[in-house]
């Protein structure tokens, strides 16, 4: 059988991608934040994304946001919308073009934002509890390694074919496919 490092570099099953594992380690241990940020506070994790974004940097375009939360521009729109309707963040037009925006959050945002982060730091602090402070060490490393590869192969490489979502993207190329 081969070692847990050859098939990461070499996979043969689902298991072996390192994105389905790190996909799988997100849905695990996003979880318990998902029914804090639901069942406590009524917002989604991407709200919850965009009002820790703001929190950081102050205020920002909804492009910026959307660059800085890896989210689509559209998905960005509608959360920053639904923020905006709970009083969480404001969204003021720029006062000679009526297209741009800046958003921020409202004192209350502050205030949910200052309330939830010390309660998803200490679910961070549980999850990391598993490993000794080497390996977080080790892991800080790797994955600032690893996103930085990832930026680098997303700039250089030519995507062959865009995505269709809206059109059922392999339909397009296999129109013959039923569903």
């Amino acid at each position: 059988m081969p070692s847990p490092i050859c098939r990461l570099r070499h996979p043969e099953s689902l298991d072996d991608l390192l994105n389905y594992r790190l996909f799988r380690l997100y849905a695990s241990s996003t979880s318990p934040i998902t029914r804090l940020m639901e069942g406590k506070w009524g917002i989604s994790r991407r709200e919850w994304r965009l009002l820790a974004v703001l929190a950081a940097v102050g205020q920002a375009s909804p492009s910026t946001l959307a660059e800085q939360a890896h989210l689509d521009r559209p998905r960005t729109s509608r959360a920053i919308a639904s923020l905006v309707a709970k009083d969480l963040a404001q969204r003021v037009v720029i006062a000679d073009d009526a297209r741009r925006a800046r958003v921020s959050l409202t004192p209350t945002g502050r205030k949910l934002f200052d309330e939830v982060f010390p309660q998803i730091a200490r679910l961070n602090t549980r999850l990391l509890e598993a490993i000794d402070d080497e390996l977080v060490l080790a892991l800080d490393r790797a994955l600032r390694m690893l996103t930085e590869r990832a930026d680098e192969l997303g700039r250089s490489t030519e995507p062959q074919v865009r995505a269709n979502r809206r059109g059922g993207g392999t339909r397009r190329l296999r129109p013959s496919l039923k569903y």
